[in-house]
């Protein structure tokens, strides 16, 4: 009886200890994406959301930051890194690998989106919430979001009308926005972002669509001359990105801390993510409007050829996908009524 009676003082002892320690359990997160730390998302929310999260824990949870894939790899990679535990968590575009991840597309469908990052963030959220979670099952998603109107920018002359996209050659970043390049006249030729002023400044594109918030970081506004703007409530184009965690490394956390992550999750982060694109385009614009460069706004007459243009390729996504069994008009329909719902309205 006596030792029975030690035995179990020593388990309660030994359990004490270890409910202790998981209490006090310390995490380090190695997190990785493909920009320079001074681009807008890295610099105003996954910069500051690794400080947050790290207050928050009271210094339980380190979040570590590898800009510009310093933990290895090429930028369409970082989604299967966050999958298999290379990373614990990163910052991935879908639209880089293209066709995997089709519900997505109905954010970066032509003239989808509002002109406010932060707004349509929130609504591709709960689009997310809606039709992507199983497609995503194999990570931790944190935050959704999308950037702001993205803009054309080439060397010489800003493009003017529909004829003015005759022959050029441009960076495109997704399936749908490269199928609008394409039914326009230009030659899409598809890059990560981080390729674009090599291939600008060698003439292998003549000019490129990405928003005013990654022109400073990539100095495109030293190698392009003119910069044309969609005018109008809608954002010509866009692209979406995923703030993910890998699933074991979120399983493998105590209570407390998932609730920490979970805290600086969701919505809100999303509209985080959407916020710092919206000031990343603000500075974006102040700097290229400092110099010479040419900055035109699409003619109303131009953006309504391009709008009727955007109807037809959205038409021909609908059947597409639903060939796949998705439910493309249902997806489409959602999509505009969310983004309405936050502050876009048709």
């Amino acid at each position: 009886m006596k030792q029975f009676m030690k035995a179990t003082a020593a388990s309660v002892a030994l359990a004490l200890i270890g409910a202790s320690s998981v209490a006090a359990q310390e995490v380090t997160l190695r997190c990785q994406h493909f920009l320079s730390p001074k681009g807008s998302v890295p610099a105003f929310f996954i910069t500051p959301w690794a400080e947050k999260v790290e207050a928050d824990s009271n210094g339980r949870i380190k979040v570590e930051i590898y800009p510009a894939m310093q933990l290895g790899g090429k930028p369409p990679a970082l989604y299967d890194q966050i999958r298999d535990g290379v990373i614990d968590c990163g910052w991935a575009l879908p639209a880089y690998t293209p066709g995997r991840f089709p519900e997505s597309e109905a954010f970066e469908l032509p003239f989808m989106t509002s002109l406010n990052a932060e707004a349509s963030s929130k609504a591709f959220w709960e689009f997310y919430e809606a039709y992507m979670t199983e497609r995503h099952s194999d990570i931790h998603v944190m935050a959704v979001h999308v950037h702001g109107p993205g803009v054309i920018h080439k060397k010489g002359d800003p493009v003017m009308s529909i004829a003015d996209f005759e022959g050029l050659k441009l960076r495109g970043p997704s399936r749908q926005a490269n199928a609008l390049l394409e039914t326009v006249g230009a030659t899409p030729v598809g890059m990560p972002v981080p390729a674009f002023p090599e291939a600008l400044s060698k003439g292998v594109v003549d000019g490129g669509v990405i928003p005013w918030e990654i022109v400073p970081p990539l100095k495109v506004h030293e190698l392009a001359d003119s910069h044309t703007q969609i005018s109008g409530d809608r954002a010509l184009y866009n692209t979406t990105f995923i703030w993910g965690m890998n699933k074991n490394t979120y399983d493998s956390l105590p209570d407390d801390l998932k609730a920490v992550i979970d805290m600086n999750s969701g919505l809100e982060a999303s509209a985080w993510a959407g916020r710092a694109m919206d000031q990343g385009d603000d500075n974006g614009e102040r700097v290229v409007s400092g110099t010479d460069n040419t900055i035109h706004m699409l003619d109303e007459s131009v953006v309504a050829e391009l709008r009727t243009i955007g109807e037809a390729l959205t038409a021909k996504w609908i059947e597409e996908v639903s060939a796949k069994g998705l439910d493309g008009a249902g997806m489409v329909a959602k999509a505009q009524e969310l983004v309405a719902k936050h502050g876009g309205g048709m």
